[in-house]
């Protein structure tokens, strides 16, 4: 096999992913990320059935994130006064290997440090495709060209939007925005775990949700709203928005809200999908968010390396004939995508109606409904059609 130069963007989940399994079996390997350094901590993020499990067997990597496990957290649906109306277990939220981002993204990074090279506070400004390659401009570092560029750098990829065209063109709101804020979660004086697991606390009002505690680190917000545009650069505007969106509920947010306010964790984003009916143009391709997010869905995750795996596995198989390999991964990772994008978050966290609230509710307490619930989140997780590639 010709030896291909790959350029990736983004150092969290697919990236490093993508970077382990092409830098071990014979392509070299760079990848660029805009932060200074990995970010730690954040949301907890989960891994479900056969098919994932595979994937990090093949890694060597499932024993180690099994040591950094969060632990299954249950989520009890309370009302103002902390009756329990509803208990999401953590068997649905958290599938069969719960971890923190920050913590899978490190594993990930060491597992590909040896094999890539890593360029961290750098990311690309501009792709000018030829007949023999991609060169490629950085706001940092030198020029450089490339044989391929793949952006796995999130649904508001930058290589998307310089390679296919505007993000508005690819990228769905779905009428939510979500937030994960830090500080001491208002819960003293509840139970906040039961033997081996954790226990967050979620409260509704139609349109908002809020979830507290657990073992999955920062408080969650989710809130309807007609205008989901926000300045991602001015995280002062972001709290803002988020305090305004909720400065009517009672329960414990107010208390929560105050306590987030000078904690240094904190996220927000619109609840987005992408809409792309391939996932490659010319010598560049996307994986993860980039090509098949939808915020919040359960799914992205193990998607990312499924993705990974594929666009790996193609482009080693068709021995670096990018055309072919692009080609036969569209094809692997249509119906993945599709059925990981055909829900939404939103409706189901934060219903806009009483009556929606009460509906979400029910399924979680009717045993056969949420049994049905479990063996549809591991329909769509395990896909046999995912070949074995002749990776190492």
């Amino acid at each position: 096999m010709t030896i291909t130069r790959v350029l990736i963007s983004g150092a969290s989940i697919a990236g490093p992913a993508l970077a382990r399994w092409l830098g071990h079996n014979g392509f070299d390997v760079t990848v660029v990320e805009k932060s200074a350094k990995l970010r730690p901590g954040g949301q907890a993020v989960d891994f479900k059935g056969r098919t994932h499990r595979q994937i990090l067997d093949r890694m060597g990597l499932w024993g180690e994130l099994m040591a950094h496990e969060t632990g299954r957290t249950d989520w009890r649906i309370v009302d103002e006064t902390d009756r329990v109306k509803a208990v999401i277990g953590g068997e649905f939220i958290g599938g069969d290997l719960e971890i923190l981002r920050g913590d899978l993204a490190h594993i990930l990074y060491r597992s590909s440090e040896n094999v890539a090279e890593y360029i961290f506070d750098d990311e690309i400004v501009e792709l000018r495709e030829t007949i023999d390659g991609v060169d490629v401009s950085f706001a940092q570092s030198s020029s450089q060209r490339f044989d391929i560029v793949v952006g796995a750098d999130g649904v508001h990829s930058a290589v998307r939007r310089l390679a296919f065209g505007p993000e508005e063109r690819f990228v769905e709101n779905l009428g939510y925005c979500y937030a994960v804020a830090g500080g001491r979660a208002p819960l003293d004086d509840l139970e906040t775990t039961r033997g081996d697991r954790g226990i967050a606390y979620g409260y509704n009002v139609p349109g908002r949700f809020a979830l507290l505690g657990g073992q999955k680190a920062p408080s969650l917000f989710v809130f309807s709203t007609r205008n989901t545009a926000h300045d991602r650069r001015d995280e002062e505007s972001q709290r803002a928005l988020l305090y305004a969106a909720f400065s009517d509920v009672g329960w414990r947010v107010p208390a929560a809200l105050a306590a987030s306010r000078t904690a240094s964790d904190f996220y927000l984003d619109a609840l987005t999908r992408t809409r792309l009916r391939s996932f490659t143009r010319g010598r560049s391709a996307l994986v993860g968010d980039a090509g098949y997010a939808n915020t919040l869905g359960g799914f992205g995750t193990g998607l990312a390396l499924v993705g990974a795996y594929v666009l790996a596995g193609e482009l080693a198989s068709h021995r670096g004939d990018h055309e072919a390999a692009f080609a036969a991964y569209n094809r692997r990772m249509a119906k993945p995508a599709k059925a990981a994008r055909s829900g939404s978050a939103g409706p189901f966290l934060a219903p806009r109606s009483a009556a929606g609230i009460r509906m979400r509710n029910r399924i979680f307490t009717n045993p056969l409904m949420y049994r049905s619930m479990l063996w549809a989140t591991d329909r769509f997780a395990t896909d046999d059609r995912i070949p074995t590639y002749n990776l190492c």
